[in-house]
């Protein structure tokens, strides 16, 4: 299991939460995904045996939020 913290850009409201957390979640391997909208931050706890960092990014893009 592999722990990152990602600066993302762009969220600004609950529902940015909502729709960061329910997509990355659905991913395979995504065990846990906690938001921090006040600094910008996502905690995702993950099996890179399932899922690549760079999916995970990649989701996040597809929501319209900017990984940093």
């Amino acid at each position: 299991m592999k722990n990152v913290t990602l600066n993302v850009q762009g969220m600004s409201c609950g529902h940015c939460v909502n729709s960061v957390e329910k997509s990355v979640g659905a991913l395979a391997g995504v065990e846990q995904v906690k938001v921090n909208l006040a600094d910008g931050l996502v905690d995702v706890a993950f099996d890179d045996a399932q899922v690549s960092l760079a999916q995970i990014k990649e989701t996040i893009d597809d929501q319209g939020y900017e990984v940093e």
